[in-house]
């Protein structure tokens, strides 16, 4: 996730898929649904029945892995291979290229495991989409950790808010897959996607295009301070965010619907 739109991108996706589940929790929590995901409707015939039963979603995320791959690709200069050989010495190049594409290989993974469950099942598996989503974070985490060997002052301060996100929604997706049907959890995900993408949005920012048009500095130690700051004021907006979705999908199920 290196560059503006390395940051961004991503940062999108996540945010846009917890939204998703923001609005499936708080559909089960007003309708009082037993499980977060319903069954697949019924097909009915017609020329158009197979389409209303495809899961966009994991779509949604095979179409972005490849967009993702695609930009990461583009900028890297010269040929972009693992090692290197020269006068007998092997070394390794583009390690945080390498790091990117292997994230963004998880999320194509994970739409894959969408897919398969909503579309070629005979009926959906919630725990094999909940297992492909643990077996990502869990491969996301160490690489981020990684990820900030060469990283100093704001970049590593936005990093380390990053990974405490990323860490307590891989403590949600494990706990998903023995208590599925718990609904904090629910929101706990929903939230937690939610915070990551739109983290990733403002450290694209942050580190690329200032709004201010001021670059931060890492030397200033007030501008590591207020990095924290924008995170707490970003899990706050997203809390009211939650509470503004539920309040709309109450009055959406309960009045209008």
């Amino acid at each position: 996730m290196g560059g503006f739109e390395g940051h961004l991108y991503p940062g999108l996706s996540l945010f846009l898929y917890g939204l998703y589940h923001a609005r499936l929790v708080s559909r089960a929590l007003i309708r009082n649904y037993p499980v977060q995901y319903l069954p697949r409707r019924p097909c009915s015939k017609g020329r158009w029945a197979r389409l209303q039963q495809i899961y966009y979603v994991g779509l949604a995320k095979i179409l972005s892995s490849f967009i993702l791959v695609a930009q990461e690709l583009h900028n890297i200069q010269g040929q972009f291979v693992l090692i290197s050989k020269i006068y007998h010495q092997r070394n390794f190049l583009y390690h945080k290229q390498w790091q990117h594409l292997t994230l963004y290989t998880t999320f194509f993974l994970s739409g894959c495991v969408d897919v398969v469950s909503q579309n070629l099942l005979p009926q959906r598996s919630p725990a094999l989409e909940q297992g492909a989503q643990a077996l990502g974070m869990f491969l996301i985490l160490p690489l981020m950790v990684s990820h900030l060997q060469d990283s100093e002052g704001v970049e590593l301060q936005c990093h380390v808010l990053l990974i405490q996100a990323l860490f307590l929604l891989l403590l949600v997706v494990i706990a998903e897959l023995w208590a599925p049907n718990v609904r904090q959890l629910w929101v706990m995900k929903a939230f937690l996607y939610m915070i990551i993408g739109s983290w990733l949005i403002q450290i694209a920012f942050m580190l690329y295009k200032p709004i201010s048009g001021h670059k931060w500095m890492d030397d200033d130690k007030n501008d590591i301070l207020f990095i924290t700051i924008f995170f707490c004021w970003h899990v706050a907006s997203l809390a009211i965010l939650m509470i503004w979705i539920y309040g709309v999908s109450f009055l959406w199920y309960c009045y209008i619907c």
